[in-house]
């Protein structure tokens, strides 16, 4: 199917997107994790959209070819009102589906507009996340803000964080990369976006908290088994914040699975569309 570019306006930002499907079906809005861009959205978006759904893979502020904020303003709730302008902006109730930052996003805005959003999957997001595992994503943004000589060595770097072997090709990295005048790479951010100030803390944590507290929708969380960020506490307060949640394992992995595991989430994520916004026949 035909993936075409939009455009949205966010909260003085301008948020771009890919579509693909009938803008007449249901949406669903994928979120990407802090760090990455919507590309990392596509093997499922082309999924859900090969099924009947309007997808949209949306570039968070600060990221890949969206605005950079131009008061730095990168805390979650910032995120959160982009995702209130989304919503807005759709002629019909979305569903909502993120990772990592795009997860918390999706929370913090859809739970302010119940009557917008259809349904939230959330993938390894969750209150009270584990500070050793959001050190880990904090050492990962210190260790690239200097940029990287080469493709090989980003990909080296990105590897070591996430705990898997190096791809032998690191061409596929470069769309998500940019190049500075004397020629070092840096990942395709705003620097700012990953500022000690705007990852984790207390204040982050509460937002979600309230968030959880507040949504009424349908609330859908995709666990990766051997998260370092969402324990089985974090599961259980969220439990108590959420009655209506419902909680997916996916076995075998970690924090960042969608990255590598699209394809058996979009049939996760499908099964649920079906329950909660099935589509016109």
């Amino acid at each position: 199917m035909l993936m075409e570019p939009a455009f949205f306006v966010g909260d003085g930002v301008r948020l771009a997107a890919d579509a693909i499907g009938d803008p007449a079906a249901p949406p669903v809005v994928f979120l990407h994790g802090g760090g990455q861009s919507r590309r990392s959205w596509h093997g499922s978006a082309e999924r859900v959209a090969s099924a009947g759904y309007y997808a949209l893979c949306v570039d968070l502020r600060g990221h890949g070819e969206s605005g950079w904020a131009a008061d730095s303003d990168y805390a979650l709730d910032a995120f959160g009102r982009d995702v209130e302008r989304l919503l807005a902006a759709l002629e019909r109730p979305a569903g909502l589906v993120g990772a990592s930052r795009g997860g918390q996003a999706a929370l913090v805005g859809g739970a302010r507009h119940p009557r917008r959003v259809g349904m939230i999957m959330l993938a390894d997001v969750a209150p009270g996340m584990a500070e050793t595992g959001v050190e880990k994503i904090r050492a990962f943004f210190r260790a690239s803000k200097d940029g990287f000589a080469s493709l090989a060595e980003a990909a080296e770097m990105l590897a070591q964080h996430r705990g898997l072997p190096r791809k032998p090709d690191a061409s596929g990295l470069a769309k998500s990369l940019r190049q500075d005048a004397s020629g070092r790479l840096f990942w395709h951010w705003d620097p700012q976006t990953v500022s000690p100030a705007f990852l984790g803390g207390p204040g982050e944590d509460a937002a979600i908290r309230e968030a959880a507290a507040r949504v009424t929708s349908p609330v859908i969380l995709v666990r990766g088994e051997l998260s370092d960020l969402v324990t089985l506490e974090s599961v259980r307060l969220f439990r108590t914040l959420t009655p209506q949640l419902e909680v997916v394992e996916a076995a075998g992995v970690g924090h960042m699975f969608t990255g590598d595991r699209n394809e058996e989430f979009a049939e996760t994520l499908l099964t649920h569309l079906a329950r909660f916004m099935p589509l016109d026949r």
